[in-house]
């Protein structure tokens, strides 16, 4: 039995458009282990993100097998993998995504609603601290920073204590100075709560910080 927490074996994604069949990835083998770091890095239209929307259940491959935290997810309907997602996984994406009528608490609070769960603000506001936003908290998006909208995201990405987080672009829109503080946060992070951490970047820097480099080339996998 293997120890990895995210496997996947001869992954290809094919999209069908009326005209073509578009080979977006193929044959990607990969082994991820439990609390590595892993960046995944190429060009623009590569694949990289297509691979993490497949290795976190957000869609399934049109071959190979992909398992998530031992769940053959590639077999399971969109319910069960949400509800894998649900509880063991966070997301931070280039756009933030956060809810503009709710204040950065109120975001960071969102997934324990999503879940079910009573909201634990304690833990929430432990986390805006950790993101340096204690003065920040009942502040709405638009009153906030691109990078104060992105460390809020953050924050609500360690909410559920992930056991994987997933960061697709993490700091295509900051500044970098800002994107420095967010690097820095996202592997203090990492490294306090133990979370698998798989990145998808532009940004070599970042990459370097990873345990492993993969590179992403048309369609095809290779670890650097």
């Amino acid at each position: 039995m293997s120890s990895s927490i995210i496997k996947a074996e001869s992954v290809t994604k094919v999209v069908s458009t009326k005209t073509e069949h578009l080979t977006i990835l193929e044959n990607v083998n990969l082994s991820i282990e439990e609390g590595e770091s892993i960046a995944i890095v190429g060009t623009s239209g590569a694949g990289k993100s297509t691979l993490m929307t497949l290795l976190a259940g957000l869609d399934v491959p049109t071959e190979g097998e992909i398992q998530l935290l031992s769940h053959p997810i590639s077999h399971l309907d969109d319910e069960t993998r949400a509800q894998i997602r649900s509880e063991n996984l966070g997301f931070v994406f280039q756009s933030f995504l956060l809810i503009p009528s709710l204040t950065a608490l109120g975001n960071v609070t969102l997934p324990c609603l999503l879940k079910g769960e009573q909201e634990d603000e304690a833990r929430a506001k432990a986390l805006l601290e950790a993101v340096g936003l204690e003065h920040r908290m009942d502040h709405l998006p638009s009153q906030l920073s691109g990078g104060e909208q992105q460390r809020v995201a953050i924050a609500r990405a360690f909410m559920t204590s992930p056991k994987i987080l997933f960061a697709d672009e993490p700091t295509g829109n900051l500044d970098q100075n800002t994107a420095h503080k967010i690097i820095e946060l996202l592997f203090d992070l990492n490294r306090k709560h133990g979370t698998t951490l798989v990145l998808v970047t532009h940004d070599q820097t970042l990459a370097e910080r990873c345990d492993r480099i993969f590179h992403m080339s048309a369609g095809k996998l290779e670890q650097e």
